[in-house]
């Protein structure tokens, strides 16, 4: 029973890291916003 108690613990843990880690780049990190261009050929259109 200890040693799954242990397992829960260190996937919990690690799960916390996970979302943790998730959290801090959706709130701390600003994307690069740029615009993208690109032409698509018009032979794509014909079938």
């Amino acid at each position: 029973m200890p040693s799954l108690i242990r397992l829960l613990v260190v996937i919990l843990v690690l799960a916390g890291g996970i979302y943790g880690g998730a959290y801090w780049l959706a709130n701390k990190v600003q994307p690069i916003s740029r615009d993208v261009t690109f032409t698509v050929p018009n032979d794509r259109y014909s079938k």
